[in-house]
């Protein structure tokens, strides 16, 4: 295996192009669902899908260039050509995928909705993006009905009838052809456009121009370390960057096997399915793998020395978290770090050699310049918290034109800012500090919410767990912990206490919550990201 620091060292982005196009090259044009299909052996599998009683179902790549070739036919038809906006509001099944790539294959650009998603947000994404069609199924489609000026909408027949005078996505593709020559696209052509979550602010729209599929495939290679046999499974759902990148396009362009489950994740679910679909390679959010630890280490019996590798990224993996994998699994388990707006930047590597330490995020990936910085844009020392960076000048891989249609482009000089706290060691290894908004100033101490978090999640009463800052007159904040507890445990004075003295031992008495608020569940995103701000507002 490669060293990171040569593979750092001596990067250049004409071979990183070479890995991800192979014969192809940015600048002569390409359409992503050549990368993703058209390239790659027409009767290997292409996509896993389990549906919700857990029958697999497979596609080869020949279905996939046929399913994209016929809704590329219709989009022409109905006059969506290139650069035009297609969103789709659809649950895991296999029309996403004719969907994504016959939008791809058009030379369109693939818009992912989220299917938690009600009428208020749905309505300023479509909006936002002036998206041409909405492809959806009969469980989505009232929703749509309370977006004002809602674009043209097509139905999969997916779960319950198209109803009556509805555009039928099964009837209408049919009827076309499935050849459809690939549109080419310009290396700042976008391939898909989505919304960040809005955790912070009012959601903006993120573009990633296909110069971006070549950081993809980097991820795919370095981070993940993708190979020709392994059965992976990414549980992040396309409706966001993590899913739509690395589940649906990462895999598709490597030639390996995209697979997806239908029904509502659990950790039995989970499990059942690495079992049966014996997966080598899996990678997820922390939310995710907590709820599997959850379930106890009894749930995962059998599967020890089954997995090879395990990723995560969304939020910071706790240490804790780590060590159960390890145990259980017996695999080594990367925690990696990205937005919306870069895709991945620093990772554990699993496809490259270097020291994994349990709580960081890791190094930066190779073709990526990342320092942490003051309020002046001056580079910090090691072991300064402050904000994590990107220099664009000096990183070829980052693909961010601004946002979509927005006054502001997303940098101040040459720097993209990521709102994110962090430090780096003497080593060059970055570890999460908390939201540049979260970080909590208590008595002189900055204290990052993720330490604290980490540490009451090791308690053996905790299933979940948020952190946040109280206004205090004697020492600026307070530490205030948002607590739901696993079943059998009481919500107490004694557990509070009991709490508190884990976090003094734990981690440092200044760091442990002078309050703990007990719930039954803790606000979040669609994307399963805890929303500290409202906690802060209670």
């Amino acid at each position: 295996m490669r060293s990171w620091r040569d593979a750092y060292d001596h990067f250049r982005f004409e071979d990183a192009e070479r890995r991800a196009l192979g014969e192809l090259r940015l600048a002569d044009g390409i359409n992503a669902c050549v990368l993703c299909c058209d390239r790659h052996q027409q009767d290997a599998v292409a996509l896993r899908w389990i549906d919700k009683d857990f029958t697999a179902h497979e596609r080869t790549y020949a279905d996939l260039r046929e399913g994209a070739g016929r809704f590329a036919n219709l989009l022409h038809a109905e006059g969506v050509g290139p650069g035009d906006r297609v969103a789709a509001l659809l649950s895991r099944i296999p029309a996403l995928f004719d969907v994504i790539l016959g939008t791809w294959r058009a030379g369109a650009v693939y818009q992912p909705l989220f299917t938690a998603f009600g009428p208020q947000a749905i309505a300023p994404r479509l909006a936002g993006s002036s998206a041409r069609l909405v492809v959806t199924d009969p469980a989505n489609l009232p929703k749509l009905a309370d977006v004002p000026n809602c674009p043209p909408v097509l139905v999969v027949p997916h779960g319950g009838p198209v109803p009556h005078g509805a555009w039928n996505f099964a009837a209408a593709t049919a009827a076309q052809r499935d050849a459809f020559a690939p549109v080419p696209r310009t290396p700042d052509d976008l391939f898909f456009l989505m919304f960040t979550s809005g955790t912070t602010g009012r959601a903006k729209g993120v573009g990633w121009p296909m110069r971006g599929i070549v950081a993809l495939d980097s991820y795919m290679h370095d981070g993940i370390a993708l190979q020709p046999d392994d059965r992976f499974w990414n549980l992040a759902d396309p409706g966001w960057a993590y899913g739509l990148a690395y589940a649906v396009a990462g895999p598709l362009m490597h030639g390996n096997t995209a697979t997806i489950f239908e029904g509502a994740f659990s950790a039995e679910a989970a499990f059942r399915i690495l079992r049966e679909q014996r997966i080598t390679n899996l990678a997820g959010a922390p939310t995710a793998f907590r709820m599997m630890m959850a379930a106890g280490d009894a749930a995962a019996a059998g599967l020890r020395g089954e997995l090879r590798c395990i990723s995560s990224a969304g939020e910071p993996l706790s240490p804790e978290v780590i060590r159960w994998a390890r145990r259980v699994f017996d695999a080594p388990v990367g925690d990696h770090y990205g937005q919306t707006e870069t895709g991945m930047v620093l990772a554990n590597h699993h496809g490259l050699r270097h020291e994994h330490r349990a709580g960081s995020a890791g190094m930066p990936m190779p073709g990526w310049r990342v320092a942490v910085l003051d309020d002046e844009l001056h580079e910090l020392p090691a072991n300064t918290p402050g904000v994590l960076a990107i220099d664009r000048e000096r990183s070829p891989l980052l693909s961010f034109p601004g946002y979509w249609q927005a006054d502001t482009p997303g940098f101040r000089g040459s720097w993209y800012l990521t709102g994110d706290t962090f430090e780096r060691d003497e080593d060059g290894v970055f570890t999460f500090v908390g939201r540049a908004d979260d970080i909590i100033t208590s008595s002189g101490y900055r204290i990052g919410p993720f330490e604290v978090e980490s540490a009451l999640l090791e308690h053996p009463a905790v299933a979940e767990a948020a952190v946040v800052g109280r206004r205090d007159p004697e020492r600026t904040e307070i530490v205030v912990a948002h607590v739901v507890l696993r079943e059998g445990h009481e919500a107490c004075g004694m557990m509070a206490a009991d709490l508190q003295d884990h976090v003094k031992r734990r981690l440092a008495a200044h760091a442990y919550p002078r309050e703990v608020v007990f719930h039954d569940t803790l606000p979040k995103t669609p994307s399963g990201k805890t929303q500290r701000y409202l906690l802060r507002q209670r």
